[in-house]
């Protein structure tokens, strides 16, 4: 029994039936917020969400199957619990007082394309992994947007109150340019007044946008490379020569030291004494031969 479920978990044609499934739901959930075609096939609609639940209950009867007998082994990874989550939660009734978990559940069963696809679940990952990293930009921005507030309400309120008008009007504003629209329209109603504005604005659009938006972007990417090297470490984990891939692993880890060693070499034979420590091996491999 253990060995067929684990066949069937296994199987890419299982795979991609469950993925067939997941559209499947997400195309009845769309159609079903056209009121006129939910009324008129109420009956049709109601026995494909039977069908579709029937199905997941059995995908996630046969997952843990396949971890038998150390079905706790199931738990280890947070995308199974997901999926268990989100196919117990819609198995609540619709009616009562579950009626909008339920219905919220059968929509939360869309959300299982990203645990069917890894690279999906890699850019969630990634995304996971960067809320902490991305703190100390949050705060950096959110000092700049705080600076930039004050000395625009201080030098644009009596030519724009619209927009600087307040601290909170301000920091609105400028978040609003941060998307790059509609900041020139924003400029020019200060620039006449003022002509030396254009600073104000230029270095706003420089240091905000182009500095601390790509300061994210580099946060995303090197917590992309962390994922992605965690993610391949798991699938070595389950891989039947886990093994010799680990000894291959360290293998390639020494290499990497001696070849750190013998680009620090130069440097140590770069002295007169360094050279002839270098070239006395080979003058007494010749006096010998």
């Amino acid at each position: 029994m253990t060995g067929w479920a684990r066949r069937i978990a296994e199987s890419r044609h299982f795979q991609n039936l469950t993925l067939v499934v997941i559209l499947l739901t997400a195309a009845v959930v769309g159609v079903e917020t056209y009121e006129a075609l939910a009324e008129r096939f109420a009956a049709t609609f109601a026995a494909i969400d039977t069908a579709i639940q029937v199905f997941f209950v059995f995908e996630i009867l046969v997952r843990l199957l396949a971890c038998w007998p150390r079905p706790l082994r199931f738990f280890t990874d947070g995308w199974n619990v997901f999926d268990l989550g989100v196919v117990a939660a819609s198995l609540l009734p619709q009616s009562g007082a579950f009626a909008m978990v339920a219905r919220l559940a059968r929509l939360l069963r869309v959300t299982r394309l990203v645990s069917a696809f890894p690279e999906l679940r890699l850019i969630v990952s990634t995304m996971l992994r960067s809320i902490p990293s991305m703190g100390h930009v949050l705060m950096m921005l959110s000092l700049l947007l705080y600076v930039y507030g004050v000395l625009g309400v201080s030098l644009f309120r009596e030519h724009d109150a619209e927009h600087w008008g307040s601290l909170g009007g301000a920091l609105l504003t400028l978040f609003q340019m941060l998307t790059l629209e509609g900041w020139v329209e924003i400029q020019d109603k200060v620039l006449e007044p003022l002509p030396w504005a254009w600073i104000y604005f230029a270095s706003f659009v420089f240091v905000a946008v182009f500095v601390v938006v790509n300061l994210f972007i580099a946060v995303v990417i090197n917590n992309l490379e962390a994922a992605k090297d965690e993610q391949q470490a798991e699938a070595d984990a389950q891989h039947p020569h886990h093994g010799l891939l680990r000894s291959i692993d360290e293998v390639r880890a020494r290499l990497d030291r001696i070849e750190q060693s013998l680009r620090e070499l130069p440097a140590m034979s770069g002295s007169p004494d360094g050279a002839r420590r270098v070239t006395a091996p080979s003058g007494a491999g010749r006096r010998k031969r």
